[in-house]
């Protein structure tokens, strides 16, 4: 086969240019390592056409020297087609191809090293990692909430992947301990029987760089185990505003203008001055503790211990008032209120049904989904001896780590940087205006809440007393287990009449020498 001395010169002078073209852009591409983007497409487009525009007239003036040489030597092949641009053109379209080729590899390898790099620097794993997260997915906002946090997390974090197990709605407490007596204890979950399972060697310390995170937590022995969600759900009358105002009424500054209000709706008689529900024992503890909180509490803040250690007992004065005040109260609740579970008191309320329930700020977002335009107030009752005593600071439950997982230092540090993430102010927004939380961080997140919430808030303020509820408490004034339900049930016996307050105090009695036997903390007995 024979070639001109032109074409050897021409394919020479393409290789020569391919060479050009792909070191050109090697040292673009350590100028510019990134990948392409869709905005970038235009503008590399007219690099590649001034690219090639520069390889045409290298690729002509080669062939303008071929011919040259052609016309001074004796022996060229005369009968060879004369060369046209087009070829040229072809050739320099091949090179700008290579050239485009080669600069697109580049990128995407610049890419991938960047990305490996960044993953390298922000890693916090050595491993992909995968951790179970079970919380009270009970109600809805919680379990959007949850979800909305977890996804996020696991966008930023790709190395990490935090999987939500069910968790069985209400009888959350007895699904934990399920899970734990079949070897499938979460890594991170929403911990509330704390206590018991610190004492169980079940849950990790929480690092220093977490607690600092809050106001306010609650320690065992010096180390804290969890995260506070927020601050306690603070307890008050959520009232229909719209019925106050058509009938003059403002909210009561003390105890006594409180019964008086009661008493004014109960002989207007269109509706029932409380809705109570009575159905689920731990509603009644809502208002358990705040007569257990004016009268014991308010006095003995250590009444508990004090009956570990049998210097007082529960026939005490104090503990026939808290009965009394629940008697006085409950008077006006509505027709039925010990067969009316919990989840029905927001029809109660929204339908006209009665005037007032007492809650915590969870019901307040329940309620404007009922009812969009139901215009709701809220109130604290004041105690007897005008005192604001409420149900606040962190508490003891919260998010906690699995003790086993944190012997898995990934798992250990992916929990680590779950929990700081969620009480980050822009994620832990979220979980605080859908479910009307009391923000319990020191840095807290800016909350586009409803007039009532922000009412809550600054009672919280300007409140004499927080403090968790009373079987919240932990230490020389923790419960025995199991004795705040008999507590509720001896209380729904007093004011359905089927019980007197002697009788029951004497109930309680009896019952709390049984518990002491198999747990007090003052002695230990129960402890480890």
């Amino acid at each position: 086969m024979h070639f001109s001395s032109t074409r050897i010169f021409q394919v020479h002078t393409l290789f020569k240019c391919i060479d050009f073209a792909k070191d050109w852009n090697e040292k673009e591409s350590l100028r510019q390592r990134r990948p392409r983007r869709l905005h970038d497409i235009k503008k590399r487009r007219r690099k590649r056409e001034s690219m090639k525009k520069k390889l045409l007239a290298v690729l002509l003036s080669g062939t303008m020297a071929a011919a040259a040489l052609t016309g001074c030597g004796g022996n060229a092949d005369s009968s060879a087609p004369a060369e046209d641009t087009g070829a040229a053109d072809t050739a320099a379209d091949a090179a700008a191809d290579a050239a485009d080729t080669a600069d697109d590899s580049a990128a995407d390898a610049g890419a991938s090293e960047e990305t490996a790099d960044t993953a390298a620097e922000g890693s916090i794993v050595s491993a992909p990692t995968e951790l179970t997260y079970i919380f009270a997915d009970g109600d809805e906002g919680a379990k959007a909430s949850m979800n909305e946090i977890v996804n996020k997390f696991n966008e930023t974090y790709p190395d990490i992947t935090v999987t939500i197990e069910p968790g069985n709605g209400g009888a959350y407490s007895e699904f934990i301990k399920t899970k734990d007596s079949v070897g499938e204890f979460p890594d991170v979950m929403e911990m509330r029987d704390t206590a018991m399972y610190v004492r169980a060697g079940k849950l990790e310390p929480l690092s220093d760089e977490i607690v600092s995170l809050f106001r306010t937590t609650t320690a065992f022995d010096g180390k804290v185990y969890t995260a506070p969600f927020g601050g306690e759900n603070t307890n008050g009358i959520i009232y229909n505003k719209a019925y106050f105002d058509e009938n003059g009424w403002s909210e009561p500054a003390t105890y006594d203008e409180f019964i008086e209000l009661c008493q004014k709706i109960a002989d207007k008689g269109d509706m029932a001055p409380l809705v109570v529900g009575g159905q689920d024992i731990w509603h009644m503890g809502f208002w358990f503790h705040k007569a257990y909180n004016d009268q014991v509490l308010s006095k003995d803040p250590d009444f508990i211990k004090h009956c570990y250690d049998g210097s007082k007992d529960f026939t005490d004065e104090t503990i026939k008032a808290t009965f009394e005040e629940m008697q006085t109260i409950m008077q006006y609740a509505q027709d039925g209120w010990v067969s009316t579970p919990d989840a029905q008191i927001t029809t109660f309320l929204v339908n006209d049904m009665a005037a007032m329930m007492y809650s915590g700020t969870h019901m307040f977002s329940q309620i404007a989904q009922a009812d969009p335009e139901f215009e709701m107030g809220w109130f604290a009752i004041p105690s007897q001896d005008g005192k604001m005593r409420l149900v606040g600071g962190g508490g003891i439950g919260g998010l906690a780590i699995s003790a086993e997982a944190a012997k898995d230092p990934d798992k250990k540090a992916a929990a680590e940087a779950f929990i700081k993430f969620f009480y980050e102010p822009e994620n832990y927004k979220v979980y605080c205006e859908t479910l009307s939380a009391i923000p319990s961080t020191v840095e807290t997140p800016d909350l586009d809440v409803m007039d009532v919430f922000q009412e809550v808030i600054d009672a919280n303020a300007a409140a004499d007393d927080l403090a968790p509820m009373w079987n919240g408490r932990v230490g020389e004034n923790e419960l025995p287990p199991d004795f705040r339900n008999f507590t509720y049930k001896t209380l729904i016996e007093v004011l359905q009449g089927t019980r007197d307050i002697d009788s029951a105090c004497e109930e309680l009695n009896k019952t709390w020498q049984v518990s002491m036997q198999s747990f007090n903390p003052i002695t230990g007995v129960g402890i480890e």
